[in-house]
Formats: C-alpha cells, structure tokens, sequence
C-alpha cells in the first residue's frame, strides 16, 4: 500500500525502525519456535527423559508428565511429544536431557519476543501497529528500555543456548550435511529497511540484501522482479498460466484432472527457487556482507564443510540459527537510532486507481504482496507467500518444486516410519495455513491424515 499510495519514498525513520523492531521480534520467536517446538522432536528422544523426574530441577515437570502417561501406558496423554515418527535418535542421554530442557525454555523465550514485538505492534501474533506510511505506536525512553531488556535477555538465549544447541545436533548428525539439498537456486527480496528514500524495492538498502544466488557459482545476482511468474499446470486452478503476479489471476477448479495442489508454482526466470533464511543468507554472502561471511565461515570452519554443505536439511538449521542472531545483534542499534518526539508515519490519501506492489522477507522467506485500486477499491490483490515458492507443485514444463526435488531419492527404511522424509520437510519450515484447504459444506469426510 506504501507503493500504491505514493509514498514508498517517504517512510520516517521512526516508523520504519519501529516497523524493524516488530518484525525483528517476529524473526527471533518464530526461528526458536522452528527450531525447538517445530522439529527439535525430529532428533530429540524426549521419552529418553522420563527416569529424571527427581534428578533435575528443569526437568521435573516435563519428566514427570513424560513418566506418568508411559506408566499408564496411554500415548494419547503424550502429546505434544507422541505419537511421532520414531527416528534414529543419535544424541547422548545428557544432550537429550538438556534439548528437553531447552525445549521448555525456549516456550518462555517466544513469550518474551511476543511481549517485546506488543510493545510497538500492540498484540502478537497480527499487529495492528503496521500501516501504510509508517507505524502507529510512537517511541519513548521507557518503551526504548522495555524493549532493549527483553532484547538482551532473548540475545543470551540465542547466543548460549539456541546457537550451541542447533551445532550439538549438527555433530551428531552430519550425514545431514548432504540431504536435502532441493533445487540449488536461492532466492530473496532482502528485509529489514536500512533506508526508505528508495522507491524501487528491488534495490532499496536492507540488513539482509535481495538478489539470488545459484550453487553452482555462488554468484550474487541483482533481483528483477519482472521474472517472477506463476504456474498452473497442476494446480486446482483454471486461471491462466506463466502470468506476473500483478496481472494474477485466482478461479478454482476443484475437479482438474491432473492437478494436485492448491499452490500455483512460482518460478523466478523460468526457473525453481528455495527461498527463507538459508536463501536470505547466501544471497548476502554472496552479495560480500562481511558479517555474514564472518557467521557462516566461522560455522564452515567448525565442521571442516565447504560452502555446498548449506545445501542440506542442517544447512537450513544452521542458516536460521545465524540469522537470529544477525538480526537480534542488529536490533540493538535500531532501537537506540529512535527518536522519541518525531513522527512515525507520513499522511497518505487512497488514490481513485492505482498499482502496489510489496516485496519483503517473512521469516519463512520471500513474501510478495500485488495491488490493484480502480474506483478508490481493491480490483485485485495476489499474493505469493514462503510456502508457495518451497512447496510448489510441478509447473508447466514439469519441473518440480523445491521440497518436491529435496525428498526425491531419499531412502526410506519403513514406509510406515518415514522419519526421513520428516526432517527434510520440516528443515523448510512449511506453513499449512499457507494453501487453501477444502472441505464439503456438510462436512463429509473427503481424506485423513496423520500429521504429528
């Protein structure tokens, strides 16, 4: 709306450090919610707990719930922990003890992140503090403070906590370096405004910079956002195919035969793309951003790996993790540049017609928001979100999506435990809500399945 407004241009500082320091808070809790609540279970043998009921303070609670549901002998009283896919656990029994306990932390880190995002957004998760011009929530020495202690409290979790746990379970299982790898082609719309005066979002400053980014070379390329197009071969749709998304089009065809996916396949150049922290992160490698360099060389260096290691499940556990904390360190400067007294938003007026577009990095990757106004109302509004890139669906030359080409090949010990292809998946960080889902009006049963 900045951009269909007119006033991409004219962002006051206030309002575009605030709008930072809310997605900043976004970035830190929805990464310790990946790593830890999302797929930590994937390595982490939780029941390996339940003897410790006694034996540790920070276990206590989650041993001893562990312990009673295994005595009464119902898995049902497990959950979140069971059922699950049952995978080769591999860590020592004092690291499972300590990722449990981490895993009860980190729920109380993802609060602290919530409360530090409401501070300047109001409420989260759906703030209602963004707008177009700027923020609604002006800065004060009090909020200022608020928000750096949380800050600081969130930046020793990562630092101590986060960061060595996701290297202990790279160590354990390496192998993991090389699955996973998916398509190669890394792309990002960069995040995080460094400055607002630019009006084109494809070259504008921010922390982590747009551009894409092949394995092949590891050469950083300019983002043109005229290449993005989207597919619908075998999608349930009956729109037309290989449009730019400002010229989408949404016209469902449930009964499409061949179809089977409710995602369109987004294709950058023709060609399929992985986007999210590991492809936000090799773009500014590639891009010479010293820092990150700094980060994922370190890294490297401890695992004796070469840069083709990022191209893997523990790659993206890796990119995520460091990215958390390039952002949380980063985040201590903005919330000092504020000033309180100044504006945090700049006057706008609807226009009668008018085009938008937004591009921008979620924490699950790049995010695309298209505009149309005629007559002063929205005529047409697309999206392309995270999930459609990674999870698309074959497209019209039949090139498969990027999870789709990760998972290809992978050797399955049990069909009926397929614990492989779970950690492939989930090191994507897939959103559900990210696909339209359908159901009969009366509610009829169209399929089961079991997700855990």
């Amino acid at each position: 709306m900045d951009s269909a407004f007119g006033i991409a241009g004219q962002i006051p500082d206030n309002g575009r450090i605030v709008r930072n320091l809310i997605q900043g808070a976004n970035y830190i809790q929805s990464h310790i919610l990946h790593f830890y609540h999302l797929t930590a279970l994937d390595y982490v043998d939780v029941t390996a707990v339940a003897g410790y009921a006694d034996k540790d303070p920070a276990l206590t609670s989650v041993a001893s719930f562990i312990k009673r549901a295994t005595d009464a002998g119902d898995p049902d009283m497990l959950g979140p922990f069971l059922p699950r896919y049952e995978g080769d656990y591999r860590l020592s029994v004092d690291l499972n003890r300590q990722a449990v306990a981490h895993y009860v932390q980190a729920l109380n880190m993802r609060r602290l992140a919530h409360e530090m995002s409401a501070i300047f957004s109001g409420k989260m998760p759906h703030n209602v503090a963004t707008v177009p011009g700027g923020a609604t929530e002006p800065p004060t020495t009090d909020k200022m403070a608020s928000y750096l202690w949380k800050l600081q409290e969130l930046r020793n979790f990562i630092d101590n906590v986060y960061i060595p746990d996701v290297i202990a379970v790279a160590e354990a299982y390496s192998d993991y370096f090389g699955i996973g790898a998916g398509c190669g082609n890394l792309l990002s719309y960069g995040v995080f405004d460094l400055d607002s005066t630019e009006t084109d979002l494809a070259k504008r400053p921010r922390l982590l910079t747009q551009g894409t980014v092949s394995a092949t070379d590891l050469v950083h390329h300019d983002l043109d956002a005229s290449k993005i197009t989207e597919d619908v071969k075998n999608s349930w749709y009956k729109s037309g195919s290989g449009l730019h998304p400002s010229q989408g089009e949404t016209d469902p065809d449930p009964t499409k035969a061949g179809a089977y996916s409710w995602l369109k396949a987004p294709r950058y150049g023709g060609n399929v793309y992985e986007v999210g922290p590991l492809a936000r992160m090799v773009v500014a490698y590639a891009a010479g951003d010293a820092t990150v360099q700094k980060l994922v060389n370190d890294t490297l260096a401890h695992f004796g790996a070469e840069p083709a290691a990022l191209f893997s499940v523990l790659g993206r556990h890796a990119a995520r993790a460091l990215e958390c904390k390039l952002v949380a360190d980063a985040m201590v400067g903005w919330v000092l540049a504020l000033k309180p007294g100044e504006p945090v938003y700049t006057e706008w007026v609807v226009p009668s017609e008018s085009e938008g577009m937004g591009l921008w990095d979620a924490p699950r990757g790049a995010l695309g928001h298209w505009i149309k106004i005629e007559d002063g109302k929205i005529s047409n509004y697309q999206c392309v979100v995270p999930s459609t890139w990674n999870l698309s669906p074959r497209d019209d030359a039949g090139q498969p999506g990027p999870v789709e080409q990760a998972i290809t090949g992978t050797k399955i010990r049990d069909e009926s435990n397929p614990f492989e292809i779970g950690r492939i998946v989930r090191s994507f960080d897939p959103c559900i809500a990210c696909a339209v889902h359908l159901v009969t009006p009366k509610g009829t049963e169209i399929g089961r399945y079991r997700v855990v």
